[in-house]
């Protein structure tokens, strides 16, 4: 019986919100399920499926958080199998990357197929030696074999993988690849997924355990195929998949994988505040507040766990919709929810209002109707949208007038200041 933790998109380094906190979380959720599923659970080994990292180029600091987590696993000697992804693989032409380094430095095992066209074979065993290898047949009875990152090109890489298989050594210990790519149907506007019945050669080549990355969405096909996910939501809309690490038995009765979410992340609380066109910039301030109060009382955001909080304002307003200082309020909305990071989507309309025009209105009629139509729709003004219409068509002759801007300014105080 063989037991293994299969995880993969850590995405170490990660700086979307260029916020130090959140970057350092997602080196605490891989350092967290390092020691439950892989030390605690005394897994025989570990699989990283490409993108350990954010970036190609990383920081000093960002490397040192991948040597704590890896060395962690050494101490305990628990071997790492790893492959590159599209985050941190190395460009075309390109000869080492960070992965390639700590493969180097004994952290890892970095396994990857040859280079034929310099004449070396697709699959070469592992040599401890010159830390080069593309597949490893581990003392606890399971083959490992890895890939490169092939994005568009995985269709064709696919059969070259599969043949490569089929002409390694004979052995009957069961197989387990490591293919940074994804399937599509998996999630919405994913382009180049690719389709289930591409991946049958790997298959029918005696692929027993197809470990996949890339889609941060955990998935299972026919009890051949997983995807686990990312290990921390990149963004909020990710926060509603499933996601976590493998923990994967392997004896004569099959494949067992269960998908483990508990560890250390950041929680993540998205809400959302409608408005109907009634309201006024107060009431939306003051709806967005009791919004989040509401959230507390529930239960659902707790302030002292920092959280990440989304605000979504959605619908009609009956004033300007700029005339909301949304600045000022995501920082007051803050404050409150004591978010680490407090995002505040105001998506809203204007509301509009159209009066219908006879073919034989006048001038003056058509000027009447298009302020009461501008007025109408502003909360503030829209009690009194006729008389203010009617200010301001004589506003706009007085102006033609030549009258004085002392003039205009006068009469604009007292139209404004009629009881209303």
């Amino acid at each position: 019986m063989a037991r293994f933790l299969h995880l993969a998109d850590i995405h170490l380094g990660f700086d979307r919100y260029d916020n130090k906190e959140r970057t350092k979380d997602f080196f605490r959720a891989f350092q967290d399920v390092l020691e439950r599923y892989a030390i605690a659970a005394q897994a025989d080994f570990v699989l990283i499926v490409g993108d350990l990292f954010e970036h190609r180029n990383i920081q000093p600091a960002i490397l040192n958080q991948a040597q704590i987590c890896l060395q962690m696993l050494k101490d305990a000697e628990i071997p790492v199998l790893a492959i590159e992804g599209n985050h941190d693989n190395r460009p075309y032409g390109v000869k080492t990357s960070w992965l390639r380094y700590l493969s180097d430095w004994g952290l890892l095992k970095l396994l990857e197929p040859g280079d034929i066209s310099a004449g070396e074979p697709f699959y070469s065993p592992w040599d401890e030696e010159w830390r080069r290898g593309g597949y490893v047949d581990l003392d606890c009875g399971v083959r490992v074999v890895g890939a490169n990152w092939y994005g568009a090109a995985a269709p064709r890489a696919i059969e070259q993988i599969a043949a490569g298989i089929q002409a390694l050594p004979a052995s009957s210990n069961p197989v387990a690849l490591m293919f940074h790519h994804g399937i599509e149907g998996q999630i919405s506007r994913y382009v180049g997924a690719l389709r289930y019945r591409e991946l049958l050669p790997l298959k029918q080549a005696g692929v027993d355990y197809l470990a996949l990355g890339h889609i941060h969405k955990s998935y299972t096909v026919e009890d051949w195929i997983f995807n686990p996910g990312s290990l921390e939501a990149n963004n909020v809309e990710e926060s509603q998949y499933d996601r976590g690490v493998y923990l994967v038995d392997i004896d004569r009765n099959g494949i067992h994988a269960e998908l483990k979410q508990d560890y250390y992340q950041r929680p993540i609380i998205r809400l959302q505040l409608s408005a109907r066109g009634q309201e006024s910039i107060e009431d939306i301030e003051q709806g967005a507040h009791q919004t989040l109060e509401q959230a507390v009382q529930s239960g659902q955001l707790n302030p002292r766990q920092a959280p990440i909080v989304e605000l979504r304002i959605e619908g009609q307003v009956g004033f300007d919709r700029l005339e909301l200082d949304t600045r000022q309020l995501q920082q007051t909305l803050q404050q409150q929810s004591g978010a680490l990071i407090f995002l505040l989507r105001y998506n809203v309309d204007q509301v509009a209002y159209g009066s219908q025009l006879t073919e034989d209105a006048s001038r003056i009629q058509i000027e009447q109707d298009v302020f009461t139509d501008l007025l109408a729709a502003n909360n503030v003004y829209k009690k009194r949208a006729d008389a203010l219409a009617t200010g301001l068509i004589e506003l706009k002759d007085m102006q033609l007038d030549g009258q004085t801007e002392e003039t205009l300014y006068q009469f604009i105080q007292t139209l404004l200041q009629v009881e209303r």
